[in-house]
């Protein structure tokens, strides 16, 4: 696959920001300076304001220093894919003592993360949920560890908006074998999100909705 975001700028402190946040992303990327040309593969370049001129291309998004990269990269990832937004995005969490978070937009997985609580995981959950715009959006979240799914429920009901939908998976068939290695346990409970995201589940009754209107 054929690299489809530049990053065009000689400002250190933007590039470090950029880059490492496509990094962390694990998305491909070309380095240019902005009166570089630009390969025809290349569907976005990422610079700053003060750049832009330089850099003749259609597609343009500018960093502001000071501002979170992890918005310009998100934007970004919708046009290299051809979108505007997704028309449905689907969170599933592994909750435990840390937790595993997949994120899908229209059934492709965009992005992946973990968290060392409930607490974190729900505020990782709901800030994803803003990022990421859907005309359907929707939480699965396992029940392999009761007390941490439990705690992780009434987070998200008070946390997340009334449309959100959130639904309870079972877990079964979706852990892989524990291991003592941090790095193996990180990647176990990604790939054990990837699939609660990917199963239907039931309802969870958002109560926190109900109780205002009572």
């Amino acid at each position: 696959m054929k690299t489809k975001i530049a990053v065009a700028t000689v400002n250190g402190r933007a590039y470090y920001e950029l880059v490492n946040e496509l990094q962390n992303k694990r998305l491909p990327f070309l380095s240019l300076k902005p009166w570089d040309p630009v390969p025809l593969n290349v569907k976005v370049v990422l610079t700053t304001e003060e750049e832009s001129s330089q850099i003749s291309h259609p597609r343009k998004l500018h960093f502001k220093l000071g501002s979170n990269p992890e918005s310009v990269v998100d934007e970004a990832v919708l046009i290299i894919q051809g979108k505007q937004g997704y028309e449905k995005v689907v969170i599933g969490v592994d909750p435990g003592k840390t937790c595993g978070i997949a994120i899908l937009g229209d059934s492709k997985v965009i992005e992946t993360l973990t968290a060392s609580s409930v607490e974190e995981a729900s505020c990782l959950i709901v800030d994803s949920l803003k990022r990421f715009p859907a005309e359907v959006r929707v939480v699965r979240v396992g029940d392999g560890t009761p007390e941490y799914t439990k705690t992780l429920l009434d987070l998200l009901d008070s946390g997340l908006p009334e449309e959100t939908l959130v639904e309870i998976v079972r877990e079964a068939g979706t852990s892989r074998t524990a291991s003592s290695s941090v790095n193996r346990r990180v990647l176990r409970d990604t790939v054990s999100a990837i699939k609660i995201a990917g199963r239907n589940g039931q309802i969870f009754s958002r109560r926190s909705f109900h109780e205002a209107c009572c």
